[in-house]
């Protein structure tokens, strides 16, 4: 665990994903702001919020930002997937708690830029994740495990080095998938599927009602799809032993044997 803490190839990714999740909580959060402009006379005219625009946003800046630096992190932008790969021994111990470290730091400092720039705006949310009237708790929990299962399912499955049957852009399919959760989830929960990006809204608007629904149902749904696919849907001919290493070692084939670590990672979810 400490050889591969030293590397450089280990921090750069860990700085992809604190930058991609500014860019990627700028933007989606931006766009979720957006349905209460324009403001007249320093009162927000308001009108439905457009749910696919945002779902859109949401969508396409994970596949943007999956595309960008996919090759250096695996772009996992999500705790929840994170975890999933955790689980399948795909990535260290370390380098999943250092990649949801640069995960929450990075929502948190791009929601206070969003801040910033909405600062006039009456009633700011921030993209702030909250019950739906007339939906419970345990409702709440539900609708997140099963979104963000179908997403981590999504993920694990079009970046399994196995398959030779994916075509097209793996990282706007995930993309989809994130859209598909939204355009369900948003008048339930506000879609807490990624919980880096609501720990930032929570933080920033210092509000935290029920902020613990978007880290257990979206930790839990991960956790089961990646865990399903790996060991039942798609099994691994691996020993569970050689596997286990990963979780201190990590994946072998990131870095050269040699100790150069200039060497690119793949979109993989490591």
């Amino acid at each position: 665990m400490a050889s591969e803490f030293k590397k450089k190839a280990f921090w750069r990714a860990v700085i992809a994903e604190f930058v991609a999740m500014i860019i990627f909580v700028f933007i989606s959060i931006g766009a979720a702001l957006g349905f209460n402009f324009p403001i007249r006379n320093n009162q927000t005219v308001s009108r439905q919020q457009d749910n696919v625009k945002v779902s859109l946003a949401f969508g396409l800046s994970i596949a943007t930002m999956a595309q960008s630096v996919g090759h250096i992190s695996g772009a996992h932008l999500n705790p929840a997937v994170t975890l999933g790969c955790l689980l399948t021994c795909q990535i260290s111990i370390l380098k999943a708690v250092m990649y949801i470290l640069a995960q929450c730091l990075g929502a948190v400092v791009a929601t206070a830029i969003l801040l910033g720039i909405t600062t006039d705006l009456e009633k700011n949310s921030l993209g702030l994740n909250g019950l739906s009237d007339g939906v419970s708790a345990g409702q709440g929990l539900g609708i997140e495990i099963i979104i963000t299962f179908q997403l981590v399912l999504c993920v694990v499955a079009v970046t399994d080095r196995r398959r030779h049957d994916v075509s097209g852009s793996i990282p706007l399919a995930i993309g989809l998938s994130v859209a598909l959760g939204h355009l369900i989830a948003i008048d339930y929960t506000g879609c807490g599927m990624n919980p880096a990006r609501s720990f930032g809204s929570a933080v920033v608007a210092k509000n935290f009602t029920h902020h613990w629904i978007f880290w257990v149902g979206p930790m839990i749904g991960g956790a089961a799809a990646a865990i399903i696919y790996d060991f039942i849907l798609s099994p691994r001919t691996s020993d569970i032993t050689d596997r286990l290493k990963v979780w201190t070692n990590g994946q072998v084939e990131e870095y050269e044997l040699d100790g150069d670590d200039n060497a690119r990672m793949e979109m993989k979810p490591k």
